[in-house]
Formats: C-alpha cells, sequence, structure tokens
C-alpha cells in the first residue's frame, strides 16, 4: 500500500497537498452543507425481513463517503445505477458469501433493493444495510439451532456421498432443509478432519516428537494431552469441540458493532471503485494506525479466540505485560477494567472490542480478570507502555557467501508515525534502513541485497527518501490524479548530494511486494543503480491513497468518531512514464516462484484501476551502470536449473494448482483417507525440505540503533530462527550468487 497522509481541513488540502495542479471539485465543508437529497420511496417487499435500528452516525457517514467518492476518486465516476448493481452482488458476498445463511427467497427479497444503494447512501439512509443485518441476525439464530442438533449425533462415515467447498460454485438453498443437508456435509467434512488430527498427534505421541507450546508461545512444553483411544471416542470429541467452537462464534457475531451494518454497506460500494477504496470506522482505523507505525500503547500480547474467551497468544518482549512478569501465554482473558474500575466480563465479546479496551495510553492502569491453564483465576494490573512491534522493522545482516561478504536489509514495509503529535524520535524507515547501510559503507561491503519480498508497501515519503539512499538526486515517480495532469510527485534533491550506500545492489522481489516497494525497486531498475530478482511481476499497485478524516464533517467535536475513508486519488508511474499499475515491476533475473499456484496480485482483484502511462522523465542514469547483461540472466538460468530446490518448487507449484481447482472432497471415510494419503505422497515426493541440511551461507545478524539487542533468552531464539532461515534460503543464495556475477 502506499499512502499520503494529511490531516489538514478542507479536502481541498487533502488533494492539492498530493498535487499542486489539482483543481478541487469539492471541499468537506460543500459536503456538511449541500442539500440533503430526499429518501427514495420504500420498495415494497414481500416477505417480512427484520430491520435493526439505525445509528446516529450513519447519515453523516454515507454522504461524507457519497461525495468524496464520486468527486474526488481517481476514476471520477457518478454512483449511479450500474454501480449500484455491481455493489450489491459485493454486498451479498460480504455478509453470506458462503452460502451458508441466506435461502434463495430472502436474497430475491433483497434484491429489489439492488439498484437503490446508489440512492441509499446519498440520502444518508442504509435501509438495506439495516435490513440485510436485521435478517443475517435472525438466521445466525436458526442456523446455531440447526448446526448444535446436527452435531449433538454422530455422523455415518459409510455413506458415499461428497461435498463441494468452493463456494463459488454453490447457489443459495430454496429452504431450511436443503440448508441444513449442506451443513451437515460440512460439519461431516470438519468431523472428518479433526479425527484425522487426533489420529496423527496420536502418532506423534507414539513417537515423542509431540509438545504443547510452552509459555512464551516458543514450543518445547509439557506433552499434550492424548485424544480418545477408540474412533467412536475421537468423533464424539470432534463433534464436542465443534459444538463449543460454533456456539460461540455466534455469540459473538450477535454481539454487532453499531458501525458494522453501514461498514460493509458503504465498503461495498467503494469496492465498484478500486480494490483500494475503503471506509475504515473508527477500531479500524486504530489498527491500520498500528500497521503504519510498527507500534501502539497498550500491554504488548498477541490475543486470539478460543471458544467463548479470548486467550493471550503471546507476549511482545519488552513489553508492558513482558515486563511485568505475571500474565502468560495460555491465559484466558475472563473480565477487563480500567484502573480502579468496575471490570466488564469479556466472554463471548468480539475480540476487536475486548482490544480496544486493552489498549490505552502510556502510563494508565488496566486490569484483567484471567483463568491460568490449571484453573487459577487471577487480576492482574498492567500499566501500559508503548509497545514496539519489532517484526515490523527493518532488520540487517551480513551474509558471507561463494563470493565473499555483502549486506543485507530485510524491510517488511515502509513504517513511519502518521499522527500529527508523533514525536521525531520514533521509528521510521528511512532512518532505520540509514543507519544499516552505514555500517555496511563502513565496513566496505561491495554489495547489498535490499529484501523487499512481502513488503506489501506503505509511507510514499519513505519510499522516495530510501531510494535517496543510493541515488544523489533526479526524480523517483510521477503520478497523475483526477484533473488527469501528471506531476513529479517524489523528487529528491536538486543537486547531488553523497549516497549512503555506493556499491552493488540487488532488489529482491516476490508477487507480494506492492506499492510502496515497486516505486522503489522500478526506480532504481530505471535508474539502472539495482538488479532486480524476483519470482515474477510484482503486486502491480500502481494507485496512492489519501486518507480523509470524517470527524472533521461532524458540526462539533462532541459525539462519537466518524471513521475516515482511504480513498484513491492518484496513480503513480516510473519515471519511463510507465505505470506499475496491475502489471507491476518485471524482475531482471525471474527465479522459480514457491507461491505460483496462488492467484495474488492487483490483475486478480476485482475492479482494479487500468494500466496506462504518461510521458517519460528526464533522468541520469547511474554512472556504474549496473544494467543487467544476457550473460548474468544466462548464468543464473543455469543455476536454477540444476538446483534440485527449484525443480520441486516447480512440480509442487503443479500439483497444488491441480489440487486448488479440485474442490469437491469425498465425505465416507475411506475414501477421504485414500483421497488425503495420495495427496500427502505427492506433496512429500516434491517437499524441498528447506529448513534441512546444511546452512547455504552464513548470516550475522546486526544490531543497530534503535533496533533491539539480543539481551533476553526469547529474543535471542527469535533472532536465532531468522538467521537459521535466511541460512537455508536457496533464493537468497541464488541472489548472492547473481550479486557476485555484477562487475
Amino acid at each position: 500500500m502506499t499512502f499520503r497522509f494529511h490531516r489538514a481541513w478542507p479536502l481541498v488540502a487533502l488533494v492539492s497537498a498530493c498535487s499542486p495542479n489539482a483543481t478541487p471539485t469539492t471541499t468537506a465543508a460543500e459536503t456538511t452543507t449541500k442539500p440533503v437529497a430526499m429518501p427514495p420511496p420504500a420498495v415494497e417487499l414481500d416477505l417480512a425481513l427484520p430491520e435493526i435500528p439505525r445509528d446516529e452516525r450513519e447519515p453523516l457517514i454515507a454522504r461524507g463517503v457519497s461525495s468524496f467518492l464520486s468527486r474526488q476518486h481517481l476514476r471520477h465516476h457518478p454512483i449511479d445505477d450500474a454501480v449500484s448493481r455491481e455493489a450489491f452482488s459485493e454486498y451479498l458476498e460480504r455478509i453470506d458469501g458462503a452460502k451458508l445463511f441466506l435461502l434463495q427467497p430472502q436474497v430475491d427479497e433483497l434484491r429489489k433493493l439492488e439498484t437503490d444503494m446508489d440512492d441509499e447512501v446519498e440520502a444518508g439512509n442504509l435501509r438495506l444495510a439495516r435490513i440485510g443485518t436485521g435478517v443475517m441476525s435472525q438466521r445466525r439464530d436458526v442456523v446455531a439451532k440447526m448446526v448444535a442438533e446436527l452435531v449433538a449425533q454422530p455422523f455415518d462415515f459409510a455413506r458415499e456421498e461428497s461435498v463441494e467447498t468452493d463456494p463459488d460454485k454453490l447457489s443459495f438453498v430454496a429452504d431450511d432443509a436443503q440448508l441444513r443437508e449442506r451443513w451437515r456435509m460440512l460439519l461431516k467434512l470438519q468431523v472428518l478432519e479433526r479425527i484425522h488430527q487426533m489420529e496423527e498427534l496420536e502418532k506423534d505421541l507414539a513417537e515423542g516428537t509431540a509438545k504443547d507450546k510452552d509459555k512464551n508461545g516458543e514450543g518445547g512444553g509439557a506433552p499434550m494431552e492424548p485424544p480418545p483411544p477408540t474412533f467412536e471416542g475421537k468423533e464424539k470429541k470432534a463433534r464436542e469441540e465443534l459444538a463449543t467452537s460454533y456456539a460461540a462464534r455466534f455469540k459473538r457475531q450477535a454481539n454487532i458493532d453499531p458501525l458494522a451494518p453501514t461498514e460493509e454497506f458503504l465498503n461495498s460500494i467503494a469496492a465498484t471503485f478500486d480494490p483500494h477504496t475503503v471506509y475504515l470506522a473508527p477500531a479500524e482505523k486504530a489498527n491500520f494506525d498500528i500497521s503504519m507505525s510498527g507500534s501502539l500503547e497498550g500491554i504488548g500480547a498477541a490475543l486470539g479466540v478460543k471458544d467463548h474467551y479470548i486467550e493471550v497468544r503471546e507476549l511482545v518482549p519488552g513489553g508492558a505485560s513482558w515486563k511485568q512478569g505475571e500474565l502468560e501465554a495460555g491465559d484466558l482473558i475472563l473480565a477487563v477494567g480500567q484502573a480502579n474500575g468496575k471490570a466488564v466480563d469479556v466472554t463471548d465479546m468480539p475480540i476487536d472490542t475486548v482490544v480496544q479496551m486493552i489498549r490505552g495510553r502510556k502510563g494508565t492502569v488496566v486490569r484483567l480478570t484471567v483463568k491460568k491453564p490449571d484453573g487459577r483465576v487471577r487480576v492482574i494490573s498492567i500499566t501500559r507502555d508503548v509497545v514496539v512491534i519489532e517484526a515490523a522493522y527493518a532488520r540487517g545482516a551480513i551474509l558471507e557467501g561463494e563470493s565473499g561478504q555483502v549486506g543485507y536489509v530485510n524491510l517488511p514495509s515502509f513504517y513511519g508515525n502518521t499522527r500529527a503529535n508523533a514525536s521525531p524520535n520514533e521509528r521510521n524507515a528511512t532512518d532505520d534502513v540509514r543507519a544499516i547501510l552505514e555500517i555496511f559503507q563502513k565496513r566496505k561491503l561491495p554489495g547489498v541485497v535490499l529484501d523487499l519480498r512481502g513488503n506489501g508497501g506503505g509511507l510514499l515519503a519513505h519510499a522516495r527518501d530510501i531510494t535517496g539512499l543510493f541515488i544523489p538526486w533526479g526524480p523517483v515517480v510521477q503520478s497523475r490524479d483526477t484533473d488527469g495532469t501528471p506531476d513529479v510527485e517524489a523528487d529528491l534533491q536538486d543537486e547531488a548530494v553523497e549516497v549512503t550506500y555506493g556499491g552493488k545492489v540487488i532488489v529482491l522481489v516476490d508477487r507480494f511486494s506492492a506499492s510502496a516497494s515497486e516505486i522503489v525497486a522500478g526506480a532504481l531498475q530505471d535508474y539502472q543503480r539495482a538488479v532486480v530478482v524476483g519470482t515474477g511481476p510484482t503486486h502491480g499497485k500502481g494507485t496512492v491513497q489519501v486518507i480523509v478524516d470524517l470527524d472533521r464533517m461532524k458540526p462539533s467535536d462532541v459525539g462519537p468518531s466518524l471513521g475516515v475513508l482511504k480513498i484513491t486519488v492518484q496513480q503513480y508511474f516510473r519515471i519511463t512514464g510507465e505505470s506499475t499499475q496491475v502489471r507491476g515491476v518485471i524482475p531482471d533475473v525471474v527465479l522459480p516462484d514457491p507461491a505460483g499456484y496462488i492467484e495474488s496480485g492487483e490483475r486478480f482483484l476485482d475492479h482494479p484501476v487500468p494500466w496506462s502511462a504518461v510521458d517519460a522523465l528526464q533522468f541520469e542514469p547511474w554512472k556504474g551502470n549496473h544494467t543487467p547483461t544476457p550473460r548474468l540472466v544466462e548464468k543464473s538460468a543455469a543455476r536454477v536449473a540444476a538446483e534440485p530446490v527449484f525443480d520441486k518448487v516447480n512440480k509442487r507449484n503443479t500439483l497444488l494448482e491441480a489440487r486448488r481447482k479440485d474442490t469437491r472432497v469425498p465425505l465416507s471415510r475411506d475414501a477421504w483417507l485414500a483421497r488425503r494419503a495420495e495427496s500427502d505422497a505427492a506433496l512429500e515426493a516434491v517437499d524441498a525440505k528447506l529448513d534441512e541440511g546444511p546452512e547455504r551461507f552464513k548470516v550475522t545478524p546486526i544490531v543497530y540503533g534503535k533496533g533491539t539487542a539480543p539481551n533476553d533468552d526469547r529474543v535471542k531464539k527469535r533472532l536465532e530462527q531468522w538467521r537459521k532461515d535466511l541460512g537455508h534460503d536457496p533464493w537468497l543464495q541464488e541472489t548472492l550468487r547473481v550479486l557476485g556475477d555484477m562487475h
């Protein structure tokens, strides 16, 4: 993702800040003062469908989002009946994409509102959202009773039948009898899978290899409890586990967030504009801020759902809980209280709600009532602190392969704090990468690998500035916004400056490298500053979003938050004039793709902004001229062809692609086991076993600036695992060989 953050008001400041040439067509003030559209006459429905109450924020949010989408989005098209039809299909997918709740007659009734979504959003009266949520709530109660009855009785595993597991190949059923049958087969499959897991656990226990996770979530704890010895016992336990799990799930789903209906409705419309435009309710906005900054204020614990409870999965080293010492992985949170306030029971509460209760400002106290794995119940008081998510930050290492030592930078995202009051001392991607490169430059390492695999993007400013660590000056990326005028969006200094690192560079990418990653990879490739090595085209996200704070539309600061709109306002282009949109960045040296069987990338998403091009800019290529020669590509291809691991990767892709398309699964035990055994044997034959054997090259992690020093056993263990994973990485080994071939 690539984002520009603007807090200024009105919207004219948001758009013109993205492009000085933009001609805004509306402001937020206009959005709040324009005449309110009258709601269309209500469509009469034949069935009496329930409708939930309207949230007081719905009108403001809906009209604001409608105005911004139709006037400020890059594609600049109105919200009309055509959009409404597409949005309705998206809405159905969002509320019941698995086709496990709604019946066809109910879908037919909802479809009568198919062309009303445009009118409803303009009027700020989202009737479909309220009816859709009401119907789903009603149907959830019906299905909950259905599931409880089905798992109360043993399944017949001798019966020859099969189930279709791809919802896209299914239709909505006509009545509850057919829906019950669909659920029966689904639950039967899940029981089969759980029985198989118990049988595999039995084998592991017999071999002494099964271990429960220890209190720190690292593994190696006490042996797990053995499953029942008989098939009947395992089948009964599997059904009991499903009964508990589904009952808890349905109860959590019944606790509807007041803005959830509004969010689903508006995002169904937003999705028709492009995949990256989205309305974020207040809770989602908080999570988004954390993903951008790599830090939050809270207790420093990773949480998950376990039946009716919220479970502590892991403690963040250095976080408040880790320092306090009483909270442990495996604890179940029963209640949450603020300082001396009353504790609130959080049983069956949605995890997002519990997380919001636990988070809070640094220095404040939260009290957790937890149930320990041994059954003890304790109240633990924790003083909140800034939690640094270390895995979200850049890491560095010195790699020693066949051609000597080189530097390595792993950058998971282009992070930086987006808050207006953020401290200048808070971490950001540019400063962290610079600190690592300075170490490499000081040690006179001849080459560096910048690993952007899996990097989904982040802040545009840091994409520009990190590019500037390798080239002295010039344009990095250009853009075009709603008025169609190209503009140099990111430009380095007008006068040449000394680069942070001047040696050979390879940028390593994969299909999950997106947005800001593509800006950096494309710019360094165009300047002939780096050779791009990767497993195929990158993701292909060539658009820029801004964040519109909808709270600015409120008549006063009083009242609950309205959330924000993340909206696509620009398309960016490489300095050669070509966009990375849809097509991505094409590597100079292509390696086998371990995820080649997955449909991932912009080209597989619905409603992507189409590829286009603008005029090229003037720029001066890097004097070192690291253009990949045919000989460089040929030598790599020869090594790849001779590498057994890559041969297995290609065969595995072929196998998994066929398996992905084979979505009908047998439900008789013998047929299911035969299918599973055949599949497991085929996968075992092409398993590359990357973590086995000697390490391919030496890895020495480095600690820099604000990086976490390995002064704790848990931190040391994670760092050691990261080091081992790198040392066994054949893609990185081939990248080092390509770097050695560069002159």
